[in-house]
């Protein structure tokens, strides 16, 4: 009888045990919900969106300009050095880490400058690729009927670690990126991401600024770097469950090496030589 009620004391710890856990994880996905300050019963929450600041371009970028003419002959001589490769890494959309084709495009030299064909060299550090396009389109005029001229930020890039589903460096289609582009490029978070607390890593003046984001609130929309700039690094941050579980493998590994060291020293003590 005794035996019996232990029993049963132990059955009872591991009923509570199993509902304790049950219990535990039910109450995860609360944390998983993005933007929770979005009430259910609402069928619109309007939220105010932080200004967008034009990048400008620095040392090192690299531009694709495009100028269109009348004459075809001086198109392709205006565009041929934009066939120029640059390795850069990520490609567009992808979760390639290294790009072995490389960016088309000028590079801006140390100084600011990019030389164009028969344009010649014009300082772009510090401009935007809009204020570059229209001076490039008033020296092209000087030569040129009714040009049309394009630029662009070949490399702009944004790099996304940590528990997304495709960590990598991308480069971005266009030059207006927010925060949310870059995880959605990256596959979104993965279960084990802390989502209130993503980290974001930008080199301003030659200093590194951090700003955390809590991504169940929509104040993430209203923050000034909500929209990305070029270099941006963001980081997701691995959750407890993937510290307990990484843990557990560790625990695992070394439980399992134990017992194949106490076989082989059993077998050695029993075999006689």
């Amino acid at each position: 009888m005794l035996c019996f009620m232990k029993k049963r004391g132990w059955a009872n710890w591991l009923v509570a045990g199993i509902v304790g856990i049950c219990l535990f994880s039910c109450a995860t996905p609360k944390n998983i919900t993005y933007f929770k300050d979005v009430p259910d019963s609402l069928p619109n929450k309007e939220v105010a969106e932080a200004m967008y600041q034009t990048p400008v371009i620095q040392v090192d970028d690299i531009l694709q300009v495009s100028i269109q003419t009348l004459d075809p002959a001086a198109t392709v001589l205006l565009n041929q050095q934009n066939t120029a490769s640059w390795p850069v890494t990520g490609t567009p959309g992808t979760g390639a880490t290294i790009n072995s084709s490389g960016v088309s495009g000028y590079l801006v030299d140390k100084e600011g400058y990019i030389t164009l064909p028969l344009i010649g060299k014009m300082l772009v550090k510090d401009k935007s690729t809009s204020q570059v396009r229209d001076e490039i389109k008033a020296k092209a005029a000087e030569f040129y009927k009714d040009p049309v001229v394009n630029v662009r930020l070949a490399n702009f890039k944004v790099t996304v670690l940590g528990e997304v589903a495709r960590p990598s460096t991308y480069v971005m289609p266009n030059e207006k990126v927010t925060l949310l582009d870059a995880i959605g490029m990256a596959g979104d978070l993965t279960i084990y991401g802390k989502r209130d607390n993503v980290l974001l890593i930008r080199e301003k003046d030659n200093k590194k600024e951090f700003v955390r984001f809590n991504l169940n609130n929509t104040n993430l929309f209203t923050s000034p770097y909500y929209y990305l700039q070029q270099g941006d690094v963001v980081y997701v941050e691995p959750n407890k469950s993937k510290i307990a579980s990484t843990d557990g493998a560790r625990l695992r590994n070394i439980t399992i090496v134990s017992s194949a060291l106490s076989v082989l020293i059993v077998l050695l003590t029993r075999i006689k030589f």
